[in-house]
């Protein structure tokens, strides 16, 4: 298996993208913005159809869609019902734009096959230089802001306090948030790559109260859907978006048996002790 190229370039890419995911994904199961995630994958869509349109890099037009996106609902504020609202506008306008872009281009078919579902399976030299880069680049930004991001996502009733901050914080992350579908979806795909943003992080949060647990749980569901994933695809030819769904919905799904045996054990001793 791995004596080709383009499987041992998605192993590797595996690995990059298990960690901007469990790093960004943890934060938006915290910050619950689930519902934007997907959002964002459909404007992914719709930016990689632009630049199959335009001529330009699908990547660069994920990027220009996606951040564009993610900087307009940031500064439409915290509230959630404003944010909703602007969240579904933008999923119906850009939806539509996707379709009409690749209505108009003569690489309908394949090329919207790819940016949905994705590559992993052929993805060449340059793709991995540009995860790598972006992904070092996210990772980088992320430690800068990680204490306020922290303190930002899990204690909401203290940074109520300093609503400044809170926007200006909320704008980065929905920022990086963007780059990551962007660099991510081109070899994921735009529909896959909210799996793995919100599915892991949902696991880890059933068996970890601990920040930074929750983050290596993350990583590590992620990397173990991606990398079991492609050595299923790879034996049986079925494809690979598949089978890194189906492990992370068995991941979730035992998480959450754990979480309740936990809470039912921990009521049965309160019970006994009475």
């Amino acid at each position: 298996m791995l004596q080709f190229d383009f499987m041992r370039y998605a192993f590797l890419s595996g690995i990059f993208i298990s960690l901007i995911c469990g790093l960004m994904g943890t934060f938006v199961v915290a910050r619950q913005t689930s519902f934007f995630t997907h959002t964002l994958s459909e404007i992914g869509f719709s930016g990689a159809a632009f630049g199959i349109f335009a001529g330009i890099s699908p990547l660069l037009g994920m990027i220009i869609f996606t951040m564009a996106s993610g900087l307009f609902i940031g500064i439409s504020g915290d509230r959630l019902s404003r944010r909703e609202a602007s969240i579904s506008l933008f999923s119906g306008i850009f939806i539509g734009l996707g379709i009409l872009f690749l209505s108009l281009s003569n690489k309908q078919s394949n090329y919207a096959t790819n940016i949905l579902f994705g590559s992993i399976v052929g993805i060449t030299l340059s793709n991995v230089y540009s995860l790598i880069l972006l992904s070092l680049l996210i990772i980088a930004v992320v430690a800068v802001l990680f204490r306020q991001l922290a303190y930002n996502s899990f204690d909401v009733i203290g940074s109520q306090y300093n609503q400044r901050n809170n926007l200006l914080i909320s704008i980065a992350f929905l920022c990086l948030l963007a780059l990551t579908i962007s660099i991510t979806a081109q070899i994921i795909g735009s529909l896959l790559i909210f799996v793995l943003l919100t599915i892991p992080a949902s696991a880890a949060k059933y068996l970890t109260t601990s920040l930074w647990k929750m983050i290596g749980l993350t990583t590590g569901f992620s990397l173990l859907g991606i990398w079991l994933g492609l050595y299923l695809a790879y034996t049986t030819d079925w494809p690979v978006s598949f089978f890194i769904t189906l492990i992370e919905a068995v991941i979730y799904g035992i998480a959450l048996s754990v979480h309740y045996l936990q809470g039912k054990n921990q009521a049965h001793t309160r019970s006994t002790q009475l």
